[in-house]
């Protein structure tokens, strides 16, 4: 008996490896990404190398060396929540709040933990980022628009920390660099920081943690100097309740929430978690890594809420309140720069006015590591976004590009209507160019939230791994509330257009497609899928092969096109293991094939 089901396994191991051998050129003219040695030269550092995990046999439960293994990621992927988009949100919070929209803050940050964690999830199990599960996932058209909703959210997001990093600039010179001179410098430092990689994935790694130290120690710095009131603090981070709040309370409550959950970061976490060596044949492997990336995001999200928290107290407590006349007769006792920005009849805030209040108030020496916070932000996130991008294209388009043609483009498109708001209008009108792409970014959140939640709820893509039935029904209303919030804040957004049929004809025309494709996503999110992806048994159900003939599998619809006997699933054996995995155990793939002949998505 036992020579007989040897036998057995051979002849099925051989004929897997046959069929394997028959499709290897059709796979390689159709599979998207593969880290090969042709596309080493294109790829960032996360791709070229790995990060081994070592073994901790004595702390199975939980090693700190090896969460130092999977410390990376996570602290990358919470630049987006410290952009100048957020850091202007939180200022203008604390300005007309105070303290009282803290716990909104604190529950955006959470939601946005849950989201970031499905992301980095699908990473781990399938071996493949978010785009590229989309680009299996849905037919050509649909994918194309997908991409280009996520290349609208990266450019809308490259622009403000185009936006944050002139005033940085122009804050620090003390206006001798004027706004069209530093959005052109920060086309020359992005190419000059995306040398950094060419040093190894940890150095890079270790940059980017001392850009975040640099926003702790500087807006720390500004939050012990102001001193806010604690029990205030507090009160507001814990009790959900805006006391005496109206309008303007409510749309910065909502503009909190679609500044927090940024739509390119979740595909963004989804491709950095690749950069540890996890073998996805072994189930405690996976388990493992999906335990050590989650503690390691909740600990960077802990640390970008507190710089939050750090901003919106500041002007919470020294900001609130006054009224023009104090601030503007502050900054002239001071002599402090741009004073004349407080000249007028409505006192506001954003990034350049609230580092211009800072030094009114507590000398100009807060101003300028004002500045120096904010210039920290603008370039982290500006590097994070260029990544960000490169995953997007080689995804969906099966497009690669060296780094400084796919940083030309993007800063192309971000600089050009910046310089020009920048040369002939002024500072003022380049905040509200801020507040513009915030509403553009909070429109492009469901082509991120959608996605994820199918995949990460599909048995045939995550096995085992998939959301629970309670976690699908908690993030799918979550994802709904978020979805709802930022619609609201597009429709109050709307209001403010000019008043002309033709412009309501065209905003019409939008909505009404936008909906439509929004529609669309949800119903092929209930809709089931057939694809060309083998559960392997190794791993309980979570390998994905991506050795199919048919990358496209969105607009299949007949089970019979992917063959009548699925493939062995290969994560990229011979030269492509240093980007899926190891090949899977041969007895395990056989025992696979025996129990599960039929299945596909």
């Amino acid at each position: 008996m036992e020579a007989q089901t040897g036998s057995g396994n051979a002849v099925g191991l051989e004929d897997s490896s046959q069929r394997e051998n028959q499709s290897d050129s059709s796979w390689q003219e159709n599979q998207p990404i593969r880290a090969n040695a042709s596309s080493s030269s294109v790829a960032s550092a996360y791709f070229n190398n790995k990060i081994t995990i070592p073994e901790d046999q004595q702390h199975p439960i939980f090693s700190f060396k090896k969460l130092w293994a999977f410390t990376g990621p996570g602290f990358l992927m919470s630049i987006a929540y410290l952009d100048p988009g957020n850091i202007e949100s939180d200022l203008r919070s604390g300005s007309v709040a105070q303290f009282k929209l803290l716990w909104v803050l604190m529950s955006a940050t959470f939601l946005g933990l849950l989201m970031q964690r499905l992301s980095a999830r699908l990473g781990v199990v399938t071996g493949m980022h978010l785009a590229e599960v989309c680009y299996r996932s849905y037919p050509r058209v649909p994918r194309l628009v997908l991409w280009i909703m996520v290349e609208i959210a990266i450019i809308g997001s490259d622009m403000q920390e185009v936006i944050g990093t002139a005033i940085a600039f122009y804050l620090l010179s003390d206006g001798k660099i004027p706004l069209y001179a530093g959005v052109l410098i920060t086309i020359a430092d992005t190419f000059t920081f995306l040398f950094l990689d060419k040093y190894g994935l940890r150095k890079l790694e270790g940059f980017f943690a001392f850009l975040i130290l640099i926003m702790v120690v500087t807006f720390g710095y500004e939050y012990v100097m102001v001193a806010p009131d604690q029990p205030a603090l507090l009160r507001g981070m814990f009790v959900p309740f805006c006391e005496d709040c109206g309008p303007d309370q409510v749309l910065q409550a909502v503009a909190i929430i679609g500044a927090i959950i940024m739509p390119h970061n979740i595909y963004l976490h989804s491709a950095l978690v690749k950069s540890r060596d996890v073998d996805r044949t072994k189930r405690d492997h996976i388990q493992e890594a999906n335990k050590y990336f989650f503690v390691e995001a909740a600990i960077a999200l802990f640390i970008s809420f507190l710089i939050n928290v750090f901003v919106t107290a500041v002007f919470a407590e020294g900001f609130y309140g006054r009224n023009i006349t104090q601030v503007y007769d502050s900054c002239i006792e001071r002599e402090v720069p741009h004073a004349s920005v407080f000249n007028t009849t409505n006192l506001e805030v954003d990034i350049f006015r609230g580092g211009v209040f800072l030094g009114c108030q507590f000398g100009l020496a807060a101003m300028y590591i004002w500045a120096v916070g904010i210039l920290a932000a603008g370039q982290s996130s500006t590097m994070t976004g260029t990544y960000t991008g490169q995953f997007v294209m080689e995804g969906f388009l099966n497009l690669k590009w060296k780094r400084w043609i796919r940083v030309l483009f993007t800063r192309s498109i971000a600089i050009f209507p910046t310089i020009l708001v920048a040369s002939f209008s002024g500072i003022q009108d380049l905040t509200q160019m801020n507040d513009m792409l915030n509403v553009l970014m909070s429109m492009q959140l469901p082509f991120a939230l959608i996605p994820i939640l199918t995949f990460t709820s599909s048995e045939s893509i995550m096995g085992d791994f998939k959301n629970g039935r309670l976690m699908s029904v908690f993030t799918a209303l979550l994802a709904v509330l978020v979805i709802g919030i930022n619609l609201f804040f597009i429709s109050v957004y709307i209001h403010s257009l000019p008043s002309h049929w033709a412009v309501y004809v065209a905003v019409s025309v939008l909505v009404i497609l936008y909906l439509t494709f929004v529609l669309y996503l949800c119903l092929s999110c209930l809709k089931p899928r057939e694809t060309p992806y083998v559960l392997s048994e190794s791993i309980s159900g979570t390998s994905l092969d991506l050795d199919s003939e048919t990358p496209d599998f969105g607009s299949m619809t007949n089970a019979s096109e992917f063959g009548s006997t699925p493939k062995t699933p290969d994560f990229g054996s011979t030269a492509n293991t240093s980007e899926f995995g190891s090949t899977p155990n041969a007895s395990v793939v056989e025992k696979d094939h025996n129990k599960r002949n039929t299945s596909s998505l």
